[in-house]
């Protein structure tokens, strides 16, 4: 069921060392870890624990696997302690997905269904008593009565809470010893293919939830690709119908197989593939109104009457420095990147940035409803309130015990106080490490700064007209850079301070860990598109009065405007960071898998007589070559941060949805194919649901209503232009010249030159009583955008129940045998 490893060096290699020194010290470090290990596996023994131990000779290391299994006993034992649930009556299957319930009410034939083998059975489930186990379903065959998953969770709960040191010293648990190089690795075994032995042959027939024996004979194919005739037959383990139903490319457009995944993985990773094939099929709808927009973008683009009047103005307007080191220019030489910039600035955005808030909005109150179904279905809807049961390593580190108001049972308690102590402390350096972000972003604005000056002041032609944009794409590029470092120290703080918070339950410490990681991840990955949306080319004053920062004059918008450069911006760090994923989830993986069988098994294993042989591929030494299984942190981040970029900013680039739809449909077969084929199987755990991803998904669908708002308001064209026709002319001819100011008169003087350049002021520099105007017209809209987009929110919300009907009615009818069963001495129930 479970895997030990430790590695040690052969005594007649031990004294080859650099050093005396050195070997001195290794020794030592040697000699402690020796000791802990035995001390550890003796208390292993003493709880029960069955082991069998394997070794493998290399040329310069030997490589001990210790395979552990726990005794009935031990099993019943924890899976009381642990309120593991097991079945009492199998349930008729029901179909759990939205989707195939309105295609078949519409009669249209559903291409994205399939029918997998071996499908789990629902049971009614309730918390396992072994006084009460002649109640339960197969408690006669007690090698298969408790599944692999549960096997898994009982056995890493022992070795979670074992003690090998001193508590005070937090010398408990593997994780500790694995922490400290005594043992190299700890892992569940993956489901692996059995070859008969010579003269049988396999039978056909669902494979056994009990893992397989270690001296089993593996096939020579590996542990999950499919043979003919396994496929034929239907004699298929878990993974194998994992790998051939889901992690396979062909199945791309077809449904996961959810309880499969659930089954195996546990409710976890199930509830993190089923949102993200929710959020998946959600993108398809927003994907395709956004290219529409798109489209009618490129028509409208060419029909543009300022577009026109700016392409054929020539030598009409000769437009102001952008700097006081700049050069004239004229205003007809932007005429490409002004029309490029009517792709994603036109009347089009209103609507998809109301089509996407709501979007957002309808998107969680239907995950809602699908969680609720599915922690129903998978009887995991009490788990945070009532189930879930303290962290091993809280429970070995707490420094008292308390009663729990809820199941009045004695548990490991931490001081709220001191807690709250940790945590303050832990805000405090979360908001140094922010400060360091800010400062890494006026760095980088200071940076695009000084190198459209260089460029602008350089002579050469190309370099003077393309000043801003080269400063603005390779400002974005080391911008990406610096994220990707800074996320890498982040990450690692922010796991020890979570550790040093003392969080009683695992979802807990999961939300506090996640909450860090996210405000930091927010800030980095948003600030510069933030900047570019709000503040870029507000406060460069005017010619003669250029404002600066720092000694450097502030960052002016590019001649084609902001609003085409937040596009740019949200392109090179959505798609690039997508793309730089992709391709490390797909790279990474593989060459990590080949460098350690490299050192595993290109060395050749040592026989005793000193001939080199090679190493058997039994399942432990496969398993062991697989990369360790990391958590879902960063699978959700990278899926939430794009949340973020297609509703936060997607007035400014309706083809989000469809790149992130594209990203998906190949997330989704990546991760897959990750965790079937290169990750060690983790061990299972339980959830509710997606933790406090939820809530900043809720926070981010708030922030994104505000944030399109005033991106239209003061970001875009809109405004000005529905302005420039209802008082002035509705064909806008000479809206151009209307946006223009002259510069003012001592500028004038002082260059001899008349020029122009976007604002709305006077020849003294003055503020006009148009630009007063647009402001009201603008407060204006965002009030009214808000107030309409969050009321018809708040209706959608109330009119779609979070909790649906059909698993109201299952709550109650599962309350009403529960009684029954207490009226007749059973147990009360739930529903898998």
């Amino acid at each position: 069921d479970f895997v030990l490893v430790w590695e040690t060096v052969p005594w007649e290699l031990s004294g080859q060392q650099d050093s005396r020194e050195n070997g001195g010290l290794q020794e030592r470090s040697a000699s402690i870890h020796r000791t802990w290990r035995k001390k550890f596996l003796d208390k292993l023994h003493a709880a029960g624990i069955h082991m069998e131990k394997h070794m493998t000779r290399m040329e310069k290391k030997v490589v001990h696997y210790l395979l552990l299994s726990a005794p009935w006993n031990v099993l019943c034992y924890y899976a009381e302690e642990l309120q593991l649930h097991v079945p009492l009556q199998v349930l008729p299957r029901q179909t759990s997905n939205w989707s195939a319930s309105v295609l078949r009410q519409l009669g249209i034939p559903n291409l994205m269904a399939q029918e997998g083998p071996n499908l789990p059975l629902d049971y009614y489930t309730c918390p396992f008593k072994a006084n009460k186990l002649r109640w339960f379903l197969g408690s006669n065959e007690k090698d298969t009565f408790f599944s692999t998953t549960q096997r898994h969770q009982i056995l890493y709960e022992i070795l979670a809470t074992t003690q090998y040191g001193h508590s005070r010293e937090r010398e408990v648990g593997v994780d500790r010893l694995l922490s400290e190089n005594v043992f190299t690795a700890a892992f569940p075994l993956h489901e692996a293919r059995h070859r008969c032995p010579p003269g049988s042959h396999p039978t056909a027939g669902p494979t056994p939830l009990a893992s397989p024996s270690p001296t089993a004979y593996l096939s020579p194919q590996g542990p999950y690709k499919l043979r003919p005739e396994e496929l034929a037959a239907g004699s298929l383990s878990q993974r194998q119908v994992l790998f051939q139903y889901w992690a396979s490319w062909g199945k791309w457009s077809k449904y996961q197989p959810l309880d499969h995944v659930r089954t195996y993985f546990g409710e976890k990773i199930a509830f993190y593939f089923a949102w993200l094939g929710f959020y998946t099929g959600w993108l398809l709808p927003a994907a395709v109104v956004g290219t529409v927009v798109f489209i009618t973008g490129i028509f409208l683009m060419f029909n543009d009457v300022p577009s026109q009047e700016i392409c054929m103005s020539k030598e009409q307007y000769w437009m102001c420095p952008l700097c006081k080191t700049c050069p004239y220019w004229q205003l007809s030489k932007i005429c490409s990147t002004f029309m490029a910039g009517r792709l994603f600035d036109h009347g089009g955005t209103i609507f998809f940035s109301i089509f996407m808030s709501l979007w957002a909005v309808l998107f969680l109150e239907f995950w809602k409803r699908t969680n609720a179904s599915l922690a129903h279905h998978w009887d995991c809807s009490e788990f945070e309130d009532i189930e879930e049961r303290p962290r091993p390593q809280f429970t070995a580190m707490a420094p008292m015990t308390m009663i729990n108001p809820i199941t009045g049972a004695e548990e490991p308690y931490f001081p709220k106080r001191s807690r709250l102590h940790r945590t303050l402390a832990g805000l405090m350096v979360i908001m140094m490490m922010i400060a360091v972000v800010v400062m890494f972003v006026v760095s980088i604005i200071l940076y695009r700064a000084v190198v459209a000056i260089l460029l602008s002041s350089s002579g050469y032609f190309w370099f003077v007209a393309s000043a801003s944009r080269i400063a603005s794409i390779t400002g974005s590029l080391v911008n990406l850079i610096f994220i990707l470092i800074l996320s890498k120290i982040y990450i690692s703080l922010a796991h020890f301070l979570t550790k040093w918070e003392m969080h009683r339950t695992q979802t807990k410490y999961e939300d506090a860990f996640t909450f860090k990681v996210f405000i930091f991840q927010f800030v980095t990955f948003y600030s510069s598109p933030v900047y570019i949306a709000f503040f870029k080319g507000k406060f460069v004053g005017y010619p003669g009065n250029y404002l600066s920062f720092l000694g450097v004059c502030n960052e002016e918008c590019s001649p084609g405007g902001c609003f085409i450069e937040l596009a740019q911006e949200l392109l090179v760090i959505m798609v690039g960071k997508q793309i730089i994923n992709n391709v490390q989830e797909v790279a990474i993986p593989k060459l990590k898998c080949w460098w350690h069988k490299h050192k595993l098994l290109s060395t050749k294993k040592v026989d005793e007589e000193g001939e080199s042989v090679l190493v058997e591929p039994v399942p432990w030494v496969m398993d062991h070559q697989l990369l360790v299984f990391e958590g879902l942190f960063d699978e959700y981040l990278e899926m939430v941060l794009q949340f973020g970029f297609i509703t936060i900013f997607v007035a400014a680039c309706p083809l989000a949805p469809l790149f992130a739809l594209l990203n998906n449909w190949v997330e989704i077969r990546l991760d897959a194919h990750k965790f079937i084929c290169d990750y060690r199987r983790p061990v299972a755990e339980r959830a509710q649901g997606i933790g406090i991803w939820f809530s900043i998904l809720e926070a981010i669908t708030h922030l994104a209503v505000i944030s399109n708002a005033f991106l239209i308001a003061f970001t875009s064209d809109f405004l000005p232009r529905m302005y420039y026709k209802y008082v002035h002319d509705n064909s806008l001819h000479g809206y151009v010249n209307f946006t223009l100011a002259y510069a003012p008169w001592d500028f004038v003087l002082q260059s001899n030159t008349t020029c122009r350049y976007r604002a709305f002021r006077d020849r003294d520099g003055n503020l006009t009583l148009t630009y007063w105007q647009l402001l009201a017209v603008r407060l204006g809209f965002i009030i009214v955008f808000e107030h309409v987009v969050f009321f018809i929110g708040r209706v959608i919300a109330w009119l779609v129940p979070d909790i649906p009907e059909s698993v109201e009615v299952k709550v109650k009818r599962e309350r009403y045998l529960a009684k029954e069963a207490l009226a007749e001495n059973k147990v009360g129930c739930g529903s898998s």
